[in-house]
């Protein structure tokens, strides 16, 4: 680093995980969801790493709301494609985890991405609707949309899930 460049810091908190994972199965997905939503329970830490500022759940669908900041970027001064990657992930993956009674649990199989325009701080706020296209007893196909503060899709993604039974603890 030279003398010109200014250094920058970042400090986030989070909740423990377990307290959420120990409800996993024991409620339905969107019960879950949505006592995160009104603040009964903690979010996620990857939303704090990442900065998600907002969630909404309904059955088949969630919305993730992320601004792009500079410590999202790549060394090509954009947001990086893995940020953007666990984004759509988030969204399509919880849209599949709305669906699910309890003693059900998911997980994914496979993510197919593909990015259509370059996000800056200048996008401003990112919007990530994920929606369940088909849920069947084994499997679930979701898909989630990316756009930008002006409405333009810049990805989009498919997400396959495995659908199990949790184990009666």
């Amino acid at each position: 680093m030279t003398q010109t460049q200014v250094e920058r810091s970042r400090t986030f908190s989070w909740s423990d995980p377990a307290t959420n994972a120990a409800l996993i199965g024991k409620t339905s997905g969107l019960a879950l969801l949505q006592a995160m939503i009104a603040g009964e329970l903690p979010p996620p830490p990857v939303m704090h790493l990442l900065g998600m500022t907002r969630l909404t759940a309904e059955e088949g669908r969630v919305t993730v709301e992320m601004p792009p900041r500079e410590y999202h970027y790549n060394p090509l001064g954009t947001v990086h494609g893995g940020v953007l990657a666990t984004l759509l992930d988030t969204a399509a993956g919880c849209a599949v985890h709305t669906t699910l009674p309890a003693g059900v649990g998911y997980t994914s199989v496979d993510l197919s991405v593909k990015y259509l325009r370059p996000v800056t701080v200048g996008s401003e706020l990112l919007t990530c609707v994920g929606t369940v296209i088909q849920r069947g007893r084994r499997t679930a196909l979701g898909e989630a949309r990316l756009t930008d503060a002006a409405g333009r899709l810049v990805a989009h993604a498919t997400s396959t899930c495995l659908l199990f039974e949790l184990p009666a603890s």
